[in-house]
């Protein structure tokens, strides 16, 4: 490959646009080829000496080293052959997943056919931008973000880029109404859920409810972290991935009500009926209760369990009956902080139990209720205005409009 040289050719005008022929490097079929290209840099109508200066700055960054050969390496290619099969494995089972529908439902179409190199702020903006119109969520929108970001900064790390053109890059803005209020179940909701759902999976969701843990913790619960009176989470399990806490504040003991840990120890003496066919196969739900053994077992086998299957065979089926559809593991954790909240825990107590890692979390919950205080606040002043008016608040509240002949511009 011949080495890089300096740029500075004559701009020409063709038709409407003035365009510059630049030398460029390209990977065809896995090799690097360098190709001459036609470039448009600026209209017609502007002056030779401007259109000079827009090809001088638009060739800056070859000309200075600022653009690597690897730049030219195709967007598509890069994310199969260097993405995936490095950075992705890194990721959690569920995390992974979403990235992939990501990149092939939204990335790859968009960008597949270009170079790292085409991948600049401004077209990166111009297509976040195109967002605004877009059914999408906020947050999923944000999400598209996150992983173009992740991938493009892995392109940084490996010397293809010199800077990750997503940084600075800003997303359409938030199309806020009426706050949508994070859905949980009332403990009389809960009641008839438990009766619905057989075992081992109803004393899951009566865990999940009163400790607030993730369903990953859930099924990465050993014996050896059930305590008298409360419970060590150090590792999660999500659909047979093995991992750490979801961030350093989740990697904590805390503490749970003693109904939890009968329930925990009740699962020793239960066994269940599974139907094989024309029989029916009897099964302890827990097979060993070693300290390394797992509280939540498989029925058959004793393996960790997958919360999908749980969820779709088991939950869902039951919430239906009850006329609650949206319920799920989420709305399970979520449920444990509402209680605390209604039961008027302060937010720190409540950041403790949940585990989150910032504040803002918890009080996005908080949100969703009117304080007490607020309550008392708003009754002092009610009664303020009726000890100094001489009709009640509710009377005065109705204004009595002038006829229209007597009211006056």
């Amino acid at each position: 490959m011949a080495r890089r040289r300096f740029q500075d050719p004559r701009p020409k005008r063709r038709g409407k646009w003035w365009t510059i022929q630049v030398r460029r490097d390209d990977f065809v079929g896995g090799q690097l080829e360098r190709r001459k290209t036609r470039v448009r840099i600026a209209p017609a109508s502007v002056p030779e000496r401007e259109a000079r200066k827009i090809a001088a700055e638009y060739l800056r960054p070859q000309n200075q080293g600022l653009e690597v050969v690897g730049s030219a390496t195709n967007f598509s290619e890069y994310v199969e052959n260097t993405y995936k099969p490095l950075l992705m494995p890194l990721m959690a089972k569920t995390t992974q997943e979403r990235s992939r529908g990501v990149i092939a439902n939204y990335l790859v179409p968009e960008f597949g056919k270009l170079s790292l190199r085409d991948l600049t702020p401004l077209t990166l903006q111009r297509y976040f931008s195109g967002l605004a119109a877009s059914p999408l969520a906020h947050e999923s929108k944000d999400k598209v973000k996150d992983v173009l970001s992740s991938i493009l900064g892995s392109a940084v790390q490996y010397g293809l880029l010199v800077k990750n053109p997503v940084e600075g890059i800003r997303l359409p803005a938030e199309r806020r109404g009426k706050r949508k209020t994070k859905p949980h179940v009332t403990p009389e909701q809960f009641e008839q859920l438990l009766e619905l759902i057989p075992e081992p999976y109803a004393s899951m969701v009566f865990v999940a409810v009163w400790t607030g843990l993730r369903v990953s913790e859930l099924i990465g619960l050993k014996w050896e972290d059930v305590g008298a009176d409360s419970l060590t989470i150090d590792e999660r399990c999500c659909r047979g991935d093995w991992d750490a806490p979801k961030s350093e504040a989740s990697n904590a003991t805390i503490g749970v009500e003693p109904c939890v840990i009968e329930r925990i120890h009740r699962l020793k003496q239960l066994t269940v009926d599974v139907k094989a066919g024309l029989a029916v196969r009897h099964y302890k739900v827990v097979k060993s209760e070693r300290p390394e053994d797992l509280v939540f077992q498989s029925v058959r086998t004793g393996a960790p369990m997958r919360d999908n299957n749980i969820l779709s065979r088991h939950i869902k089926p039951a919430a239906r009956k009850l006329g609650l559809p949206w319920i799920n593991w989420r709305c399970l954790r979520t449920s444990h902080a509402t209680w605390m909240v209604e039961a008027g825990a302060n937010p720190k107590d409540v950041q403790g139990q949940m585990r989150h890692s910032r504040i803002s979390t918890t009080m996005d919950i908080y949100a969703q209720f009117v304080p007490e205080s607020q309550r008392r606040a708003l009754a002092k002043m009610s009664a303020m205005v009726e000890s100094r008016t001489s009709k009640p608040v509710a009377a005065t509240s109705s204004i009595s409009m002038l006829p229209q002949s007597r009211m006056v511009n």
